[in-house]
């Protein structure tokens, strides 16, 4: 595990605004399905802060970390937090994710019968799903006597796109819209722990374990640590000489489609991110099949910093990766996308609409699902506003948007989910967090 989290990319499901995507005065709109034109009005984004999406999700918070002891803040480690408190809020299995979208460049214009973007965007994406046993293991130790460490699954990869799209009017009704991207791939990792199954006898641990690490990152290696039990190597860690920015390339495309059924009613649809990236180096560890580890030195009781770190270097030892080297080339997706929405215009006040919006990301065991219902307001052409809520993968949500949008100047700020409860460190309780803004000059 130490292994696994070694390897994440710091800092930072790339994800675009869901509470956009129904406010005709969001300029990025296109980012969520190429069929929408803006209008017509061209723009250009300030760099580096034109579309700045940070997004955290998960079922996991920060109250299933930090508790509150004699008055003050300590981790679910502190031996004053019992075991029962701790692990009956979590779930079989927790799941943490952080993505970053961030555009560098972006401008839109009318011409060659549509609407044409070019955006160049910086994008990360990682994931980390955890077995209830891990945290079982870390607070109980001994008190147990099998614990089932599998089914723990990291997953993250960094890399820049550049996207040219471009939307067009097929009739009165049809409009479509397709963005071709080009991806340099910077870093990516995957996990697969088939089987981590942990035994108590006597005095030893008995370990029965399959799981891999892919890594792809160009001038990297695993670092390794000698057991003398099985008497050879085993990975606990990476190092990474002279860096560089890319190791691999592909490609992906952008699909979409606004149908307009009468003056009221319109429905859209969208395909996002259907590619792939080939990363030019494969740096694989693993236990080569299944394998048992038999040992005496396992200490799994956590209750400081000190016995943390020993903590995790035990678990790199119970997963006995070997290093296998470069293994080659290897090509993986970036997590397609599907967009479904409907938008209804009130007839009464037509600045006022609402619509329903569904998200599903496909991405292996790290896929969720949001339904969205919106309700947006333009009551003059330079501000317009909306606020939404969602029920989906990781629980209930609040979303809302605030734009403004005159001549030569547009700034909006929006969250698809509003923080609840803070701790008193002013860090949100739930992890799922979500912040986006961006400043524009539209003409």
């Amino acid at each position: 595990m130490a292994a696994v989290m070694a390897m994440l990319p710091a800092g930072v499901a790339a994800q675009n605004l869901q509470s956009g995507y129904f406010d005709d005065n969001y300029l990025y709109r296109f980012q969520s399905n190429p069929a929408f034109g803006n209008d017509g009005h061209g723009f250009v984004a300030m760099p580096g802060i034109g579309n700045l999406n940070l997004t955290t999700n998960g079922t996991i918070g920060v109250d299933h970390i930090l508790y509150n002891v004699n008055g003050k803040t300590t981790t679910f480690l502190n031996p004053g937090v019992s075991a029962s408190e701790v692990l009956d809020g979590l779930k079989d299995k927790s799941r943490l994710g952080v993505s970053l979208r961030e555009t560098v460049i972006a401008f839109g214009f009318s011409g060659m019968g549509g609407y044409n973007t070019v955006s160049v965007n910086a994008r990360a994406d990682v994931g980390v799903a955890l077995p209830k046993d891990i945290f079982r293991l870390a607070k109980q130790g001994v008190e147990n006597s099998t614990y089932d460490l599998s089914d723990l699954n990291a997953r993250g990869a960094g890399w820049a796109e550049i996207a040219l799209g471009h939307s067009r009017q097929i009739n009165k009704k049809l409009r479509v819209g397709a963005s071709l991207k080009f991806l340099l791939g910077m870093a990516s990792v995957e996990t697969q722990i088939n089987s981590a199954k942990l035994q108590l006898r006597e005095d030893t641990w008995v370990a029965d374990v399959d799981a891999e690490i892919k890594g792809s990152l160009k001038n990297m290696s695993y670092k390794t640590k000698y057991n003398k039990d099985t008497k050879r190597d085993y990975v606990n860690g990476v190092d990474v000489e002279d860096f560089s920015p890319v190791s691999g390339v592909g490609m992906a495309v952008d699909l979409g489609a606004v149908y307009k059924l009468n003056d009221d009613w319109e429905f859209s649809v969208s395909v996002l991110d259907l590619g792939f990236i080939s990363w030019n180096n494969t740096h694989v560890a693993s236990t080569n099949g299944k394998q048992q580890v038999v040992t005496d030195e396992y200490s799994f009781n956590v209750d400081n910093n000190d016995t943390w770190d020993k903590f995790k270097d035990n678990l790199s030892m119970l997963y006995q990766l070997e290093d296998m080297g470069d293994t080659g080339s290897r090509t993986t997706g970036i997590g397609a996308t599907v967009n479904v929405g409907a938008q209804y215009t009130f007839p009464v006040y037509r600045r006022v609409k609402f619509g329903f919006l569904n998200t599903t990301r496909v991405n292996g065991p790290f896929s969720w699902t949001d339904f969205r219902l919106a309700a947006n307001i333009e009551p003059v052409k330079c501000f317009s506003a909306g606020a939404n809520f969602g029920m989906g993968t990781f629980g209930p949500s609040f979303g809302w948007i605030v734009n403004v949008k005159v001549p030569g100047f547009n700034f909006f700020v929006a969250s698809d989910h509003t923080p609840g409860k803070l701790a008193k460190q002013g860090v949100p309780l739930n992890s799922n967090v979500n912040v986006n803004m961006g400043l524009n000059f539209p003409f």
